[in-house]
């Protein structure tokens, strides 16, 4: 009888167990086996991976300041590549323009930057604002427009000219930017020392506002034609805009064709009836050189394929063509880019 209940004890027993899902584990056969070498380090910075929204590959375009045409551009580019790209999110990103946007892309925090020609061919390199961080793996996808290099003076303070600046207050642009860079060659090709002005560091929209104020005398800018900063400040102030094409030879005999003759149009700003003869630099768009093909060509074949639409951005975009897209890139293009404009049959060899 004993016997009996005990068995029917450890029956009862097991079914409970059972029930549960209660089952001693297996012991190990035997230990896992050590990896048979460590993994290589990375010899590059990551690739940006996009980042996944809702099925969506999400694109960060660094533009600029709101004074200058850069953020307006890319604002507008971000909102055509989310309405006609497929499975595509972008958004535009303001930054402190070029310098900015090249680092943004080096360390995977953007997929687009905007950039002048000078800056990009300094950040592919590793020269001047990217010395301490190195070679940017930058690659164009287009050039969009040429930017003019403007000196700005108020009328009142007699400036006419590079060499009048010297012991003024002067703003050279956000540090480290590409308005920066330029503003200390155009002082060097003239014979003059950083030192030699009360330098300053402000953006265009803060350039504006000081000059408003009478805290400088004058300031460099680099940007698309009309900016909407500077044509803010023409409505209340009067200025003059420095000529400063003599000193476009020394740049170029230094730095080479990075920097090209241009003018200043008449009318461009309320108070200059003619032309400011000066030096422009071209504008990029650019990627990482490591950007999936299929997103390069996803990109320009939404820009090109929608460009009435591109030309309403601003009138520094009403320039963009297939074939200026092509000229003037002062570091190498995309491979993807190359097949996208060679397809399109605008791509010179």
């Amino acid at each position: 009888m004993f016997k009996r209940m005990l068995v029917t004890l450890w029956s009862i027993m097991a079914l409970v167990l059972a029930a549960c899902g209660q089952t001693m584990p297996a012991a190990p056969t035997a230990a896992p086996a050590a990896p048979t070498a460590a993994p290589a380090a990375p010899t590059a910075a990551p690739a940006p991976t996009p980042v996944p929204t809702g099925g969506k590959i999400r694109l960060i375009i660094g533009t600029g300041g709101t004074g200058g045409v850069f953020f307006p551009y890319g604002g507008g580019l971000a909102r055509i590549l989310t309405e006609k790209m497929p499975n595509t999110e972008a958004t535009a990103q303001e930054t402190g323009g070029s310098v900015d946007n090249m680092k943004l892309l080096q360390n995977g925090e953007a997929q687009i930057g905007f950039t002048t020609a000078d800056s990009a061919y300094d950040g592919v390199n590793g020269l001047g604002a990217y010395q301490a961080t190195g070679p940017v793996p930058a690659a164009t996808i287009a050039v969009l427009y040429q930017s003019f290099i403007h000196v700005v003076a108020r009328a009142d303070t007699g400036i006419t000219s590079i060499t009048d600046l010297k012991g003024r207050p002067v703003s050279i642009g956000s540090a480290g930017s590409s308005t920066e860079i330029a503003a200390l060659r155009l002082l060097e090709a003239a014979g003059m020392k950083p030192e030699d002005i009360v330098r300053e560091n402000l953006g265009v929209a803060d350039s504006v506002a000081a000059m408003k104020d009478k805290k400088i005398d004058a300031f460099f800018w680099i940007g698309g034609l009309p900016t909407a900063a500077v044509t803010d400040l023409v409505t209340t102030e009067s200025v003059v805009f420095i000529d400063t094409s003599a000193l476009l030879k020394p740049l170029v005999d230094k730095y080479g064709p990075i920097y090209s003759a241009t003018v200043l149009p008449g009318g461009t700003y309320k108070g200059t009836d003619k032309d400011v003869p000066g030096i422009g630099v071209t504008n990029l768009l650019v990627v990482r050189q490591d950007m999936p093909a299929d997103q390069v060509k996803g990109i320009l074949t939404t820009i090109f394929d929608n460009l009435e639409e591109v030309h309403k951005i601003h009138p520094a975009a009403r320039t963009l063509s297939l074939e200026s897209a092509v000229e003037g890139s002062s570091i190498p293009f995309h491979p993807a880019a190359i097949e996208f404009y060679k397809e399109r049959g605008v791509w010179k060899e």
